[in-house]
């Protein structure tokens, strides 16, 4: 069946063939071609000089063989809207073209060349329009220059189209752009002519226009004969793919048998599964049956052996009923007949108690006796001894002199030293020595007297302008120890996490002096005792030989203004004695105070202080020498020493790192630090140890909405997460 639709498809094939190529057959010898005048009608154009191009172009429509075999002419008006005067077809002779050209009307209007162009694309050259398939097709433009719309555009369209363009202008035209919109060479399809002297190209224009039907004519019939022998070669390859079909048919046979016994093979092994299925459903079947046998008799032998049981506690519990009864029973007679025996030996057990405490009467009254005798004997021996009573004075003088001295001097001492020595309940850290720590750690404390000062700003990273600044005061609190002379007190403000204390250690460090660190949150719950501990401190701060560096981090908490409420007594007096402290300048200690909100500080407090130093959020540059830092301290650091379980994928880290300092925007020191700490943790997590990109990606995504997260908190509560400067305490906004 496969062959014989193959072989009719093969022969219907070559009769169309043939029918075709007979169709076509020899064509006649006159030109063909579809030519299109285009006139401009508007109002640009005078009366006479239309009637001068109306005259031009029936003269050169008398000189062109026009017919159905032949030349067929159109005629369209260039105004506001394209107007077809006649359309292809329409005329069957020269005379009757002539005729309808003689009677065409000017019809005013804007000059719409290019809606003209595009109008004669659509309606008159299109096959569907009723254009001729395979023939020449020639516009000729007759125009006095300009045009309203855009002329460029839709006339390369007919180019592509396979139209060739004469244009004809009356000598007002543009060159360059007639010469673009004319076929190549200009020269030959481009005439500048006056409107008087128009028929004097019309042979010229004859000519050139049967030439190119001419040209376009042989080239047709060319390309006729190579279609007959494209033809011809794929009636060749069509019976090529018959014989194809047929052997393929053969093929498509020998296959549908096969795959015939291949689903016969497979039913037959369905049907076999089907079956070992059933067998194998019946026999899981029977296990579930000989199962809930087992079951039941398991449950059956179960309440056997608890009624068993219950039968046997049943008993138990009877047999230690009676036990107890006969118990109680014996207990009972046993007291019965012991009060009964009490009764009857009344008088003998009174007469034993009596003669028992006769004889402990009479013992007693023997031992005060002699131990008077005793006693008096030795009194009477030590009065008649003065030499022994004034001794004996004497002694007991002394020892209670002892005593009380003693007791004082122990509390003056230890005053003293807990003065010189001791480090207040106040301060939380401090790099000063003590008796203890020396004692506990000599080596470290070797060291550190023995260390040299180091660089304020070493693992400080802050912005150019601020780091100038930190860097002169740190020159001069270093220049001020040496010269002896009286320290300055700085406030040091900005959000939490942006340096400021690492700044006041590596001020301590870098002056040489010895760093003291409190929190004003430890000062109220000291209540009543906070005058006395703020007391010890600048006591104890007083006794420093190489001066101390006091920080007090989070002072807002303490040294609020006292003229609010909120504010206790207590610690309205330890903020009174600490303005007392530090009224004056002191050569002893320098006073560095930290708050993220300096505006709460007490009036006398901001008198106190004479440099304010804004730490802000890092910004770009600053975020990428931060996570360089931290990455080679925590990351790069461990993963080359090779002592940790650490190790690092390969990847561009600069460039990692100035990518997470881009995302990171508006993240304090300490977040970054803490995300490097985090990218160390997940290495440590992982099986193998390796912190790879995309590890440090996840933490950084995860740091973000982290940051997020902190930031609509604050914006609840009503703060101010950003970096701008916050506002002055109230006297120096003043």
């Amino acid at each position: 069946m496969l062959a014989w639709t193959a072989f009719s498809l093969a022969l219907s094939l070559r009769l169309a063939l043939a029918r075709s190529g007979a169709e076509r057959g020899p064509r006649a010898s006159a030109p063909q071609g579809d030519l299109l005048f285009l006139l401009d009608s508007s109002a640009s154009v005078s009366h006479y000089e239309f009637s001068r191009v109306r005259e031009f172009v029936g003269q050169l429509v008398g000189l062109l063989p026009l017919g159905p075999g032949a030349l067929r002419a159109s005629l369209v008006h260039v105004g506001s809207r394209p107007y077809t005067e006649f359309p292809f077809g329409q005329h069957s002779s020269g005379e009757a073209v002539q005729d309808a050209i003689r009677t065409a009307a000017q019809r005013m209007g804007d000059t719409n060349t290019g809606l003209a162009l595009a109008y004669a694309k659509e309606q008159l050259f299109a096959e569907v329009a009723g254009a001729r398939p395979g023939v020449p097709k020639v516009l000729v433009w007759v125009t006095d220059g300009g045009s309203s719309d855009p002329v460029g555009p839709p006339m390369q369209e007919l180019k592509d189209l396979g139209v060739t363009v004469f244009i004809v202008s009356t000598g007002r035209g543009n060159l360059l752009e007639l010469s673009a919109a004319a076929s190549a060479p200009p020269e030959k399809y481009l005439h500048f002519v006056d409107v008087d002297d128009l028929h004097i190209i019309a042979q010229e224009l004859r000519a050139s226009i049967l030439g190119h039907a001419k040209e376009a004519l042989s080239l047709a019939q060319m390309q006729e004969q190579t279609l007959q022998l494209e033809q011809q070669s794929k009636l060749k390859e069509y019976e090529a793919a018959v014989e194809q079909l047929k052997s393929e048919q053969i093929r498509v046979q020998a296959e549908e048998r096969r795959k015939t016994l291949s689903e016969e093979t497979r039913q037959h092994q369905a049907r076999a599964q089907y079956q070992d299925k059933l067998a194998r459903q019946r026999y899981e079947d029977q296990l579930k049956q000989q199962q809930l046998l087992n079951e039941e008799n398991l449950r059956k032998q179960e309440e056997s052996v608890q009624k068993q049981e219950a039968m046997r506690r049943a008993t138990v519990e009877r047999e230690m009923e009676l036990r107890h009864k006969n118990e109680m029973l014996r207990v009972e007679a046993e007291a019965r007949a012991r009060a009964k025996a009490e009764r009857e030996n009344a008088d003998i057990i009174r007469e034993q108690i009596r003669l028992k405490a006769a004889e402990h009467r009479q013992t007693i009254l023997e031992s005060i006796r002699t131990a008077g005798a005793l006693f008096g004997e030795g009194f009477r021996a030590f009065v008649t001894d003065w030499d022994k009573v004034t001794a004996t004075v004497a002694g007991l003088t002394l020892l209670a002199v002892g005593v009380y001295s003693a007791k004082n001097a122990t509390s003056v001492a230890g005053r003293y030293v807990e003065a010189r020595l001791g480090k207040p309940s106040l301060v939380r850290e401090t790099s000063r020595i003590t008796v203890l720590e020396a004692l506990r750690h000599p080596v470290q404390v070797s060291r550190r007297l023995l260390s040299k000062p180091q660089d304020a700003l070493e693992g400080v990273v802050l912005s150019p302008s601020l780091e100038a600044r930190v860097r002169d005061i740190a020159i001069a609190t270093r220049n001020t120890k040496k010269n002896h002379s009286l320290y300055r007190n700085i406030l040091v403000y900005g959000p939490p996490g942006t340096g400021k204390t690492l700044f006041a250690k590596k001020l301590a460090l870098h002056s040489g002096m010895d760093y003291a660190i409190m929190t004003g949150g430890d000062v109220a719950p000291m209540g009543r005792d906070g005058v006395t501990a703020m007391h010890k401190v600048f006591d104890w701060a007083n006794t420093s030989r190489r001066g101390l560096l006091l920080f007090v981090d989070e002072a807002d908490a303490f040294l609020r203004k006292r003229a609010t409420e909120r504010i206790s007594e207590d610690l309205r007096a330890t903020l009174n004695a600490f303005l007392h402290r530090t009224g004056q300048h002191s050569s002893k200690f320098m006073l560095v105070l930290a708050s993220n909100q300096p505006e709460q500080f007490d009036w006398a407090v901001n008198d106190r202080i004479d440099e304010m130093v804004h730490f802000g959020l890092p910004q770009r540059e600053e975020r990428e020498r931060l996570v360089r830092l931290y990455f080679h301290k925590h990351i790069l650091k461990p993963a080359t020493e090779g002592r940790q379980r650490l190790k690092l994928a390969q990847f561009d880290y600069g460039k990692k790192c100035s990518e997470i300092a881009h995302l990171t925007e508006g993240m304090s020191g300490r977040e970054i630090s803490q995300l490097a700490v985090a990218w160390q943790a997940m290495a440590y997590a992982s099986e193998d140890g390796v912190l790879t990109e995309a590890m440090m990606d996840a933490r950084v995504q995860d740091a973000i909405q982290q940051h997020q997260q902190k930031m609509q908190w604050l914006k609840a509560e009503g703060a101010r997460p950003k970096d701008d400067q916050p506002p002055l305490p109230s006297g120096q906004a003043q």
